[in-house]
């Protein structure tokens, strides 16, 4: 059971669904406009869930970009297509494509002084518990030994981890993102985040930057029973534990104050974040 405070979110929270929304490519798109809803729910606007996806790309922690040799690193990841990226929230280095289902949870802060970040981490903990709870399998939380992006609130069936969660905070509202690995191959995700910090921390300290394992880490596909379209599967049972716990009254009383940003004004913060956290080269 969700605890008073995680309850009464969920019934206040819209849902955002652009899991199919790919027509803008820039790996920053998305993170450029869950900082412009914060900004909009931090004026009064209404608490969101964003559901995305991005085909192709290896979004760097702020920490990851200062390593020593991030240029060649960079570099290497490029020439295999990927896009490169850094985020603005916390954590470290994370590979997404389509396989990869990625949540925003954009929600008021409570009072001023509210710094209670591991009340709100439990509170995508749990709806992605709720979420899989037809699985009939565990989802337990804490740091995972040799996982990538590694946290407190790393989620994980069976010792395998799948699943990380950041969070990035402005003045009168904040956001918590989770990375859901839902398809194909952790192994292969977490060996590429490997070979990225093998390059990427030449000449650093092992303790600045994650010790990462294959072994570690594994898809909603290879861990649970969701063997065909796990990606769309698990968004959709996450947009039904919201839909369930949203009130008439309130859903009437917030979707006109739902306010999505012109394209052109997510392009322009794309700018400013890619500009504002670039690799120092």
């Amino acid at each position: 059971m969700v605890n008073d405070t995680n309850h009464t979110q969920l019934e206040n929270l819209l849902i955002l669904d652009r899991m199919d929304d790919l027509t803008v490519s820039d790996a920053l798109y998305p993170f450029a406009l869950d900082e412009l809803l914060c900004r909009h729910t931090g004026k009064g606007g209404p608490a969101i869930c964003h559901i995305w996806r991005h085909p192709r790309a290896f979004i760097m922690g702020i920490r990851d970009s200062r390593l020593p040799q991030v240029e060649q690193s960079r570099q290497w990841l490029e020439s295999q297509d990927y896009e490169v990226a850094i985020r603005n929230s916390g954590g470290a280095a994370v590979p997404l494509d389509l396989g990869v289902v990625n949540i925003s949870l954009i929600l008021p802060k409570q009072e001023q002084a509210d710094l209670h970040f591991h009340r709100d981490f439990e509170m995508m903990y749990k709806l992605i518990q709720m979420a899989l709870l037809e699985t009939g399998l565990c989802v337990d939380k804490g740091e995972i030994a040799g996982a990538y992006c590694p946290g407190d609130f790393d989620l994980s069936i069976h010792g395998r981890k799948f699943c990380g969660i950041a969070q990035r905070r402005q003045a009168h509202a904040y956001i918590v993102q989770a990375f859901i690995i839902a398809e194909g191959s952790g192994q292969e995700r977490a060996q590429l985040v490997h070979e990225f910090y093998k390059q990427a921390a030449t000449g650093a300290e092992a303790s600045d930057y994650p010790q990462v394992a294959a072994s570690s880490t594994a898809s909603l596909e290879e861990l649970t029973d969701l063997k065909q379209d796990a990606a769309h599967t698990f968004a959709d049972a996450v947009k039904r534990v919201i839909q369930a716990h949203q009130t008439p009254s309130v859903l009437s009383g917030t979707t006109s104050e739902l306010h999505l940003p012109e394209l052109v004004e997510v392009l322009n913060m794309t700018k400013t974040l890619r500009s504002r956290y670039e690799v120092k080269s």
